[in-house]
């Protein structure tokens, strides 16, 4: 474990340029008065955001916008020049908003100290002067608060600083840099609601790494650049780079990829960037024809490093903004009304990163692999005192993996699962209307699973689920009060992530209709017996083909088991909804 004696002297002995801050300096964090060698307890939070409001009301709001489990509020600071403090006036003025959230992670707590000092030089105009005047930048500095306040000296061993931090889930123990989707947390639930509300630009999540000891201090990764929207994923690669250009002009060394290893601990296996599914931030804003930005500084720097780095992240992004704002309003409007005709289209519900390589220089340093006494495995014993150029594979072409086409009018959701679908919906903010008659017999697609596997342990209080099929046509009665979802909304990406049973992310890749695929009902053996021999007695057809398999399928040969089943499939009794996905795609618009 790192004692707080270490982070003191590796801090002190640190390049940084922050200093100790009087401890009188109005509108200065614990932190900074500690020459960034601690971090404050929410109560902080909680008072700066009123002395802020006190110091500028005219440029700032303090407000809540929900309560954790353990009810501590949660807290947003919207900070503007232009006279736009409320989601409606942003709406009115048509001025971008940008969103950045620390403390997901409350552990990785830098963007909280980072982000009350970047606010506090914008608002004194010693920080990306004239930005605010443009733009509302609306700052949550604690996103995960009950967890921020689970507080110890050792919640982060592979971290240097602060001396003390919080934990990294909620109370709840969710794990809220996966919830995005599937929503479970209150605090997620919270959050949704106030981005749609604000219907942010872009969303800045701020984090540090895990992982192993080089040279580089963070990296910047933004979506839509792998997917989403094609005329965003211009922009997007636009923002990511300009933002790590400013970054280098300051000193920074950063990456646009997660600098963690293709094989843990292993430097030489090099680096793979990815498309991240939406359940994280990054994934799950393209989907809504919005940027997304994921900060990941170094662990291993110090904390006045990061915190310095963080904060000058903070600042690019109010330059970028201030000057790009309103072209990409106009880019996210133009995505928006592209989404509405997305019906029949192509849609790429997955991604991966291909197997093509690159061959890069990585600052490191040197290191040793050996065989441990302790784990029998090996282990790595990095030299900080040596740099040393690594020269690393880098595999970073991410392509569409699992492609689905649109259905041409949406989804219904059957009445049965309406109630809980309905309420999933609306936490996201996606249009859906409740069917006011009877349809008998209508024309839809159908999901048939062919093949299903169930996760094998709990992951985030889910077991999840994945399918194989396809979708057919049928006709099936459509109950009043049944939901219709259009895919003719701004949403449709989000919508397709949701209810296509093959989305890692969907509803039911997070187990949610897991009760559609096991079978409830069963025939006796010594029935299926008698059942059998009616059915090859009454159909040569059948005896043939039930012979044939025989023959060829040794596994169906030698089970007792699947030689009945093959009967009982064939039987009236056999519930036809057995691996029947509920959700229902239809072409028409109701």
């Amino acid at each position: 474990m790192i004692r707080s004696a270490i982070l003191l002297a590796f801090a002190a002995a640190s390049t940084s340029t922050f200093a100790a801050t009087p401890a009188g300096a109005p509108l200065t964090t614990v932190s900074e008065r500690s020459g960034f060698q601690a971090t404050g307890r929410y109560d902080e939070v909680i008072a700066l955001c009123g002395q802020f409001q006190k110091a500028y009301p005219k440029q700032v709001r303090c407000f809540e916008f929900g309560r954790t489990p353990e009810g501590r509020p949660m807290l947003a600071l919207a900070v503007s020049r232009s006279g736009a403090l409320t989601a409606e006036q942003a709406k009115k003025k048509g001025v971008p908003v940008m969103l950045i959230q620390g403390g997901i992670h409350a552990g990785e707590i830098d963007g909280k100290d980072a982000g009350f000092l970047a606010l506090r030089e914008a608002l004194e105009g010693k920080a990306a002067p004239g930005a605010l005047d443009k733009q509302v930048l609306l700052f949550v500095p604690v996103f995960n608060v009950d967890g921020h306040e689970r507080f110890g000296k050792n919640n982060r061993p592979n971290q240097r600083g602060p001396v003390e931090m919080g934990w990294r889930v909620t109370a709840q123990n969710y794990n809220l840099n996966r919830d995005y989707v599937k929503a479970d947390a209150p605090e997620m639930q919270a959050m949704l609601a106030l981005v749609n509300a604000w219907d942010p630009l872009a969303y800045v999540d701020l984090h540090v790494t895990d992982g192993a000891k080089f040279q580089p201090d963070v990296s910047i990764q933004v979506e839509p650049v792998h997917g989403g929207d094609e005329a965003l994923k211009v922009a997007g690669a636009a923002l990511q780079n300009n933002v790590m250009a400013d970054l280098k002009a300051q000193g920074s060394d950063p990456k646009p990829y997660y600098i963690s290893f293709a094989k843990e601990d292993d430097p030489m296996s090099g680096f793979v960037d990815s498309m991240s599914t939406p359940r994280f931030s990054t994934g799950y804003f393209p989907m809504r024809n919005r940027f997304a930005m994921l900060v990941e500084t170094h662990s291993w720097k110090d904390y006045p490093t990061r915190v310095r780095i963080t904060r000058n992240t903070i600042v690019s992004l109010l330059s970028q903004v201030a000057q790009h704002g309103q072209e990409w309003q106009k880019l996210t409007r133009e995505a928006d009304a592209r989404a509405l005709a997305m019906g029949g289209s192509e849609f790429p519900l997955s991604y991966r990163t291909t197997f093509n390589t690159k061959t890069i220089q990585f600052p490191g340093y040197a290191y040793t692999r050996e065989h441990s006494v302790v784990s029998g495995g090996l282990w790595t014993r990095y030299d900080e005192s040596k740099p040393q150029m690594w020269t690393v594979p880098l595999r970073d072409e991410v392509v569409p993996d699992l492609w689905v086409k649109a259905p041409q009018g949406g989804y219904i959701v059957p009445l049965a699962q309406a109630a809980w679908v309905g309420a999933k919906l609306k936490q996201h903010g996606i249009d859906f209307k409740v069917l006011k008659s009877d349809e008998m017999s209508a024309e839809v697609e159908t999901f048939r699973a062919t093949k299903t596997k169930f996760g094998a342990q709990s992951f985030e209080g889910h077991q999840t689920l994945t399918v194989e099929g396809d979708w057919g046509r049928e006709r099936r009665a459509v109950a009043k009060g049944a939901l219709f979802v259009p895919i003719a909304q701004p949403k449709a990406r989000l919508v397709m992530t949701m209810l296509e049973p093959r989305g890692a992310d969907g509803l039911l890749g997070w187990g949610e209709f897991n009760n559609a695929f096991e079978r409830k009902e069963y025939m006796e053996d010594y029935v299926a017996e008698e059942v059998a021999r009616e059915q090859l007695d009454a159909d040569p057809a059948l005896r043939a083909e039930f012979q044939k398999k025989l023959d060829t399928d040794p596994d169906f040969e030698k089970s007792p088991h699947k030689r009945l089943e093959f009967f009982a499939r064939r039987h009236a009794s056999w519930d036809e909804r057995y691996n029947l996905y509920p959700v229902l795609r239809t072409a028409q618009k109701y």
